[in-house]
């Protein structure tokens, strides 16, 4: 009966030490997961067909847009996965949560507002119209009745539309559909930021010129979805975007895509 007890006396306290071991690897598998879900990320949204704000280079999503987020995020302790499709589809996936802000050339308007959070003003686009360097096109008039292309869902076309009703807007998914046509003569302008038509036409030595001067100008923003999240993240980023402005880091990333122009000031 002894031998007995003392058996059963190891048995338990085998047990014991057992549990206790279990309780202390699931003490630091809790510790592991913890510090996993503690890591911040950030989901934001590109077409990676917007040079040069936000495009591919050897494999890789690079430009002015995605550069300025990124530097952001990364003063926040965010990781940044990005999405890409048409621009459309990324302020549908904004407007629906499944992405956090798009770093894409977003023009603020009234119409977004409504719908997103903004922050505060990176950079400042002026919309403007270039024709192939063969045709006779001086002034903005000279468009009343002709066809300009642009991007779908753009801001650049809703301006365009209201600058001059009898301009037909011929509307494409991506950037690069509506600048080759340009180029090609099958319509008789195309619409954009003039700062990323600048930097277009000098990389690829295109034969576009200008015709006038931008016909509207709009801040550039990131914009959020409109709810406490989306709010939290809005003031997150008005704090850095003014750290970059005031270190001048915001100056230096335009200077380095818009061939030394300083997109992030009204001039």
């Amino acid at each position: 009966m002894k031998k007995l007890s003392v058996l059963l006396i190891g048995i338990i306290a085998l047990i014991m030490l057992a549990a206790c071991g279990d309780t202390t690897n699931e003490d630091e598998a809790s510790n592991d997961s913890s510090g996993e879900t503690d890591g911040k990320v950030l989901y934001a949204g590109s077409t990676s067909q917007s040079y040069p704000n936000s495009y591919q280079e050897d494999g890789k999503l690079v430009g002015f847009d995605v550069e300025v987020l990124e530097k952001v995020a990364e003063n926040l302790g965010y990781t940044v996965e990005w999405v890409k499709t048409d621009f459309a589809g990324l302020m549908g996936q904004l407007e629906t949560g499944r992405i956090d802000t798009v770093a894409n050339v977003v023009a603020v308007t009234p119409e977004r507002a409504e719908k997103y959070h903004f922050s505060e003003p990176y950079a400042y686009a002026g919309a403007t119209i270039v024709t192939h360097e063969d045709n006779d096109y001086t002034s903005l008039d000279q468009f009343k009745g002709k066809t300009v292309s642009g991007v779908l869902g753009s801001n650049n076309i809703k301006n365009l539309e209201q600058f001059d009703p009898e301009i037909s807007a011929k509307t494409y998914e991506t950037r690069d559909g509506a600048m080759n046509d340009a180029i090609n003569k099958r319509v008789d302008g195309y619409v954009n930021t003039k700062s990323a038509l600048i930097a277009e036409i000098e990389k690829g030595d295109l034969p576009l010129k200008f015709v006038g001067d931008p016909f509207v100008y709009e801040d550039t923003a990131f914009p959020f979805v409109k709810d406490d999240d989306g709010e939290k993240l809005r003031e997150e980023f008005n704090k850095e975007i003014e750290k970059l402005r005031e270190d001048g880091t915001l100056t230096e990333i335009s200077q380095k895509y818009f061939a030394g122009e300083d997109i992030t000031v009204k001039n």
